[in-house]
């Protein structure tokens, strides 16, 4: 599947340090929430996720994906899972008819962020879990002020963890808990030597423009050198909300 500089994939080197940002957080939801209930991941991408929650014991798992092709490879690769290509505004699943939501680095792309979060809303079962990633912009784009457009192309509109909070319980989600997806030692440690590891990848541009010692510490990241905790100074947020 074509690499659209947005969309994170297994298997590919030099995206080893996003696939990983991504990966850490789909196994604690799948370690903590998937065992025995029925999971959606909105917004499934490639499809890696639904195949993480799926091998953690989940009932069963569909995908919800706009991207024709990000579908058919899906379906091809993890035919466990059940992926259905969708608006994730318009989810063509039954109302109350899921224990888990997940929706990782969705939010940020999106116009019409109320639809997305009531839709999730509407699909979950009483007591159900939401649980949404997205980049924390005071770090991932420093001075960038709320409701400013963001540098990132593919970015809508990027959120703090009050506005994260907020849109949450807006659209009716209790027990909403914001926490924060963090670099762990060995990344900090190669950012005291060279500085911020994401800046270093969008400065040098292309991957073909990386330096050889660039390529080689971002290929050998895991979802290892990740580390959850608070929400200040994350990189990512994570938000856990109930209905």
């Amino acid at each position: 599947m074509e690499l659209t500089g947005e969309r994170t994939m297994p298997g590919v080197p030099t995206e080893s340090y996003w696939f990983a940002r991504h990966e850490v957080v789909y196994r604690w939801v799948a370690e903590n929430y998937a065992l025995d209930r029925i999971c959606g991941d909105i917004g499934s991408g490639e499809g890696f996720g639904p195949q993480l929650l799926l091998s953690a014991g989940a009932r069963s798992v569909f995908g919800i994906e706009l991207d024709a092709s990000a579908v058919s490879h899906s379906a091809t690769t993890y035919p466990g899972s059940n992926f259905i290509r969708a608006n994730v505004v318009a989810l063509p699943i039954a109302t109350k008819s899921t224990d888990i939501v997940v929706s990782l680095q969705v939010i940020e792309h999106l116009w019409n962020v109320e639809t997305y979060l009531q839709e999730m809303h509407r699909v979950l079962r009483v007591g159900g879990f939401l649980v949404i990633s997205t980049p924390n912009r005071p770090i991932f784009s420093p001075g960038l002020a709320r409701k400013s457009s963001p540098v990132n192309p593919f970015h809508v509109e990027e959120f703090d963890a009050e506005q994260v909070h907020d849109r949450l319980t807006d659209c009716g989600f209790t027990q909403v808990t914001i926490r924060g997806l963090h670099h762990g030692e060995r990344i900090a440690e190669w950012e005291h030597a060279h500085g911020p590891i994401v800046a270093a990848m969008v400065t040098a541009g292309q991957t073909n423009c990386w330096s050889p010692e660039l390529i080689d510490f971002v290929s050998s990241v895991t979802s290892a050198d990740f580390l959850f905790s608070d929400a200040a100074e994350a990189q990512d947020l994570i938000a856990l909300g109930v209905k």
